[in-house]
């Protein structure tokens, strides 16, 4: 796996989920695809298989760019950034 410089800026621990899925897909009665947690504040949202990409919205509203799967059994984690499995 490549390393990125958004890796050392990590909180470490990485942060609690602020919830156990995605608020916004719950609040819009939508179901989410692939959970994925932010690494920087915790905010769960779902994938871009999803219908609304809240994951990705998260990012472009936060700058916040490194997430990782927050599915059962899966750690791997992504840059939005540098675009690749860091």
């Amino acid at each position: 796996m490549i390393e990125c410089s958004h890796v050392d800026e990590l909180p470490r621990p990485e942060p609690a989920p602020l919830t156990p899925t995605c608020p916004e897909c719950e609040a819009a009665g939508s179901h989410p695809v692939q959970l994925r947690l932010c690494l920087v504040c915790g905010h769960v949202g779902c994938c871009d298989s999803s219908p609304y990409r809240h994951a990705t919205g998260h990012f472009e509203e936060t700058g916040h760019a490194v997430m990782r799967s927050f599915e059962p059994g899966q750690s791997w984690r992504w840059c939005y950034e540098d675009k690749h499995i860091v």
